[in-house]
């Protein structure tokens, strides 16, 4: 068979088909080839195909590039497709607008293999999971020289490159091909191909199946939360992949990302555990199907929060800082989240005193909890009094309190001696004073003060201006007898009560003398 291509343009396309074949044993097809022009340009370009199956045509498995030979070539084509599957070897010309002839001619099948090309053994069918690497490995009967191209043809997919060759024997040797970083796209049929000085071999197409490992559509529900615990349903049965699902794995993360953790699962719900109190965690569910690369990526993501806990303790070190007649300022040391259990709590100052025979109950919230050295300030104290004060630790789970501490206010300047309480005794020339403590001490008294003077005389010429003077009584006496009166003399006395803090207010009363 020959093509003229003189005078015609360049791509036109001429085939030759052989008769499908349908071969039980290992055979050869061989055949020779004429490539001539005068002006030794390439009249066009010779390709044989081997459409198996009545398949797609695919690539070429040989060709030349057409230029001249000047003699007949021989070339074989050792073909791995057996019964009950058949192929069809397919010759074709395209011309190159340049003048010329390609030929053929004898192309027969010879019963027996051939002798410059290897056979392939047959090749299996490769499962992968999506994004690894699809190894084919290619045996073949006959021997591999330096010279010879090995690749793996794909059917409308890309072809592989060849990765190693391992020569097992004298007459045999393994090719192996690698369909790296495999997606769905990839998946189809292939085909082994060694190209020789003497021909081509072709081994039968495998299929590559590119499995896309599972991932749920909808994340996890939440069954019920403690402070320590999720249970989750893992809701998975809803998926995008590919099954059969044989392993189920749960993922949960804090919100915050500072760490994370995965757990085989084998059953349907699944109790999260041993986690950190009202602390926000994400769930996602991981599914694997069989094969290296099966688990797929993270589902849906859950968010929610666990419970708050009851708090580890209440408050330690509680201690006096400062003490005022009327406030106390108390320290403790401070305390974080491992002692709260809670991102949202308080502290509640308790604090209760006697006021007139009355307990006096109090509540205040302290707002200084994340300071480094917390402190609060307790007002409006009576002075000289005992306090007993207690800090309460709550959260919504639970309270916890510190020790009760117990610390008096220091005193302050006492009342004034009751007015009514001041009594006198009179006599012509004396009188006899007494009186009682203020109501209000606000401390120890230890001492009162008593000035007195003379105001008014029923004689008005007595000099009244020697009549005045001052007493000091130590606190535990409250009484004091005048003498040295001008009788019918009226006088007035100013008592005050001291503490060590100082003097009081006055009291003043005026008792008279009688007459002589």
């Amino acid at each position: 068979m020959l093509v003229n291509a003189s005078g015609r343009p360049e791509g036109q396309r001429a085939h030759l088909l052989l008769p499908q074949l349908k071969e039980n044993d290992t055979h050869c097809i061989d055949f020779h080839y004429f490539v001539s022009s005068k002006s030794n340009s390439a009249p066009g370009l010779l390709n044989v195909y081997v459409k198996v199956n009545n398949g797609p045509l695919g690539n070429p498995i040989w060709n030349i590039s057409g230029d001249p030979t000047r003699t007949w070539n021989r070339a074989e084509l050792a073909i791995s497709t057996f019964w009950p599957n058949f192929y069809q070897v397919i010759f074709e010309v395209i011309t190159s607008g340049h003048q010329g002839y390609l030929a053929i001619d004898e192309v027969k099948v010879l019963g027996h293999p051939c002798t410059r090309t290897p056979h392939f053994l047959r090749i299996q069918n490769v499962e992968v999971n999506a994004g690894q690497f699809a190894t084919f490995q290619c045996s073949a009967i006959g021997r591999t020289v330096a010279g010879d191209k090995l690749w793996l043809q794909g059917i409308d997919v890309r072809d592989a490159p060849l990765k190693e060759t391992k020569v097992t024997s004298s007459r045999r040797f393994i090719a192996s091909f690698n369909v790296v970083n495999t997606t769905k796209r990839d998946a189809g049929k292939y085909r082994c191909m060694i190209r020789t000085e003497g021909g081509v071999g072709i081994s039968n197409y495998a299929e590559l199946v590119v499995k896309e490992p599972p991932v749920p559509i909808a994340p996890p529900q939440l069954a019920s939360v403690g402070a320590t615990y999720l249970w989750i349903q893992l809701n998975a049965n809803s998926i995008n992949g590919d099954g059969p699902i044989v392993a189920r794995e749960v993922e949960y993360c804090t919100a915050s990302g500072s760490w994370n953790d995965r757990q085989p699962v084998d059953s349907t719900s699944y109790k999260i555990g041993h986690l950190d109190p009202d602390t926000e965690y994400e769930i996602s569910v991981l599914l694997t199907r069989p094969g290296e690369g099966g688990t797929g990526s993270p589902g849906p993501a859950l968010r929610t929060r666990t419970k708050c806990a009851d708090p580890m303790r209440g408050p330690r070190k509680l201690e006096v800082v400062e003490v005022k007649s009327r406030q106390i300022t108390i320290r403790w040391e401070p305390f974080g989240y491992n002692v709260t259990r809670c991102h949202s709590y308080n502290l509640t100052v308790h604090y209760c005193y006697q006021v007139g025979g009355q307990e006096q109950v109090r509540e205040e919230v302290s707002w200084d909890t994340d300071n480094s050295h917390p402190q609060h300030t307790i007002t409006n104290l009576s002075p000289y009094t005992n306090v007993s004060v207690k800090l309460i630790l709550m959260n919504p789970e639970g309270r916890k309190e510190s020790q009760e501490l117990i610390v008096q206010t220091d005193e302050d300047l006492p009342g004034a001696v009751p007015t009514e309480s001041i009594q006198g005794s009179t006599f012509e020339e004396k009188i006899f004073l007494q009186w009682r403590e203020p109501t209000q001490t606000y401390g120890v008294i230890t001492l009162y003060e008593i000035t007195y003077k003379a105001v008014s005389s029923f004689d008005p010429e007595i000099d009244l201006s020697n009549q005045s003077g001052r007493v000091s009584k130590l606190g535990n006496e409250t009484h004091f007898l005048f003498f040295g009166l001008y009788p019918g003399t009226t006088y007035s006395f100013t008592i005050r009560a001291s503490t060590a803090k100082g003097f009081g207010p006055p009291a003043t009363n005026q008792f008279t003398t009688k007459i002589s």
